[in-house]
């Protein structure tokens, strides 16, 4: 079973004969005391092209030291990864393998380096004796596998103990700059270890030429594609909004499309667009759960315990459990699909061979301006019929679609924030606030169905339906609200000089 474990580090230049100063009079720190030496032998794998290395991901197989076996290390800050650990084996576990799949795919995982180093262990204590980090000096002899090229090298290491403040880092690496000992140019072992024998991954070249809308087009897909790559495993990992960011990554990229079909072909974007669709459908099953079942839980709460009359909490919780558990499985499904695979490299051979147009080769500020432009008219006239039409369900209707042109047109202005600056920033703030009421009077319609079907449930077997029927009340109070502000929030948003102050 695999573990997780947060960890921050910061490594130093050094060489065999640098002295470690003393750190018993860095602050909180009372003792440092030698642990010894461990020998650690660990071979770093990697497809052939050095997919993980690219995205600075490892994955490795150590032997030595307390915390032997498979490691894979995620990117979360500088200076932070999370560490997933699995037993030793002989083969790759099949847990870490899903989480590198949006990675790796049908790719080859072969061994790529091997690291050998004597770690010499320093743990720094508090008054009570408490681990607060340890510092190694490591003295590393690397091979590149298969060629045989190696390097060698000595680093400080000090890594920080779980749950004790970052802060502690600083006040450290104030003692060691004193000493001389100086920050390492390299993120990681294993990225020295490459970039010494010769191996450095490569980095994607730019597509388009710069300053072209084709150029700003492909960068803001690429960035969309290579945030659904890096959400995988956190979705498979099931972190906070995880699911959410990475739904929003196939919505801004399928939005992008359909904007800016002036510089991309859309013969081969709509296609690769309904994968997206299908995709962000998958997600929605439990990204929706999820917000339903924070805002029927925040409503209970607000109530006063003697206006919740029946098993309301109880009843809650049976439903979100079952139905958490369907739609976390059926997001994991389409995950582990050749579909998902199929969609994966589709997105890579379009930013490799993009379907640039005509217009791809202008200067990308007016052609970005136009699309924009269009957009937020598109979101106008959807507010306008929207508002036109009777409280009921057409009007409920039709605010959604509003809601879904809200999103397209905040999309476009920000995919052409690097080429328009604060006017398609100020503009994406003004559509934002629109899409937010939109999206609170849509969750409130929501929520009215399913409470509906509570009181309609409790009713049947003779529970009380009083609690239920209030909340639905609340619920369509709000959503009133919320088409009552919704007029002066497009004011806001559809401002004349908000749009022209695109072309200046």
């Amino acid at each position: 079973m695999a573990e997780t474990k947060r960890e921050i580090e910061r490594k130093y230049e050094a060489t065999g004969e640098t002295p470690v100063p003393d750190l018993s009079r860095v602050p909180g720190v009372s003792e440092v005391v030698d642990r010894g030496v461990v020998e650690l032998d660990a071979v770093y794998h990697d497809t052939p092209d050095l997919r993980l290395a690219a995205d600075a991901v490892t994955l490795r197989r150590r032997t030595g030291g307390s915390d032997a076996g498979w490691h894979v290390k995620f990117p979360v800050a500088a200076g932070v990864r999370d560490e997933i650990r699995a037993p030793l084996s002989d083969t790759l576990p099949d847990e870490l393998a899903g989480l590198l799949r949006s990675r790796v795919r049908d790719a080859e995982i072969v061994p790529a380096v091997r690291l050998r180093s004597a770690r010499d262990v320093r743990h720094l204590l508090d008054a009570d004796g408490a681990l607060l980090a340890e510092l190694s000096v490591d003295t590393v002899h690397a091979e590149r596998l298969p060629e045989g090229t190696v390097a060698t090298w000595t680093e400080i290491e000090v890594e920080l103990a779980d749950d004790v403040d970052p802060a502690l880092l600083d006040a450290v690496e104030k003692r060691l700059r004193k000493a001389g000992i100086r920050p390492s140019a390299s993120p990681s072992k294993l990225a020295r270890a490459l970039a010494e024998t010769g191996a450095e991954p490569q980095a994607a070249p730019a597509a388009g030429k710069p300053g072209t809308a084709g150029a700003a087009v492909l960068a803001y897909v690429r960035e969309q594609a290579d945030a659904i790559v890096a959400l995988d495993p956190a979705v498979r990992r099931d972190l906070p909004d995880a699911v959410h960011q990475m739904r929003v990554a196939c919505r801004r990229m399928r939005s992008a499309f359909k904007t800016y079909r002036k510089v991309l072909d859309r013969h081969v974007t709509d296609p690769v667009g309904d994968e997206l669709k299908w995709l962000a459908g998958e997600l929605g099953v439990a990204r929706d759960q999820e917000v339903l079942d924070a805002r029927l839980r925040a409503r209970v709460a607000d109530l006063p315990p003697t206006l919740v009359l029946g098993p309301v909490e109880a009843r809650l919780r049976r439903r979100d459990a079952a139905l958490a558990r369907n739609a976390r499985h059926q997001a994991l499904t389409a995950l582990d699909s050749a579909r998902y695979l199929t969609l994966l490299d589709a997105l890579d051979a379009l930013l490799a061979d993009p379907p640039l147009r005509k217009a791809a080769r202008r200067d990308a500020r007016p052609v970005l301006a136009r699309a924009v432009r269009k957009d937020h008219d598109r979101l106008g006239g959807r507010i306008e019929h929207a508002l036109s039409l009777a409280p009921g369900h057409e009007r409920d209707l039709a605010l959604h679609e509003a809601r879904k042109a809200a999103k397209r047109a905040r999309y476009a202005a920000d995919a052409a924030r690097p080429a328009l600056g604060k006017p398609a920033k100020r503009l994406s703030k003004r559509v934002k606030a629109v899409q937010s009421l939109l999206g609170e009077h849509q969750d409130a319609v929501v929520a009215r169905a399913a409470l509906r079907e509570f009181g309609i449930m409790a009713h049947g077997v003779g529970e009380s339906a009083f609690t239920w029927g209030l909340l639905y009340g609340r619920e369509e109070a709000a959503a009133d609200a919320t088409e009552r502000e919704l007029p002066e929030a497009w004011a806001r948003a559809s401002a004349p000089e908000l749009t022209a102050a695109l072309t200046r």
